[in-house]
């Protein structure tokens, strides 16, 4: 059953543009090669209210497609320049369709 994962990211303060320019180009770069792993595109908003905050909402295919993605070590080396911009643990929750 497809999936929709909201992940919720804090920048360290005044590096929300920074933040969300690495993640573009982290998402265009791997976009392919997760699309042959179960991903079906996701959308990266800023939070209105508060200037640090993005919010990425990803479309995945199955939970078990993404928690594949997600175990994989090259996964983490990937998504390391974003853990930098980080003020904190990002917040993921995954939902489907009721």
């Amino acid at each position: 059953m497809a999936i929709k994962v909201i992940v919720e990211l804090k920048a360290e303060p005044g590096r929300r543009d920074e933040l969300a320019k690495v993640l573009h180009e982290l998402l265009d770069d791997l976009g392919p090669v997760l699309q042959q792993r179960g991903s079906l595109g996701s959308t990266v908003y800023e939070v209105v209210d508060d200037p640090d905050t993005l919010v990425e909402i990803a479309d995945w295919e199955s939970a078990a497609a993404r928690d594949a993605v997600m175990s994989d070590p090259a996964a983490a080396e990937a998504m390391a320049r974003v853990f930098e911009l980080l003020a904190g643990p990002f917040r993921a929750t995954v939902v489907q369709e009721a």
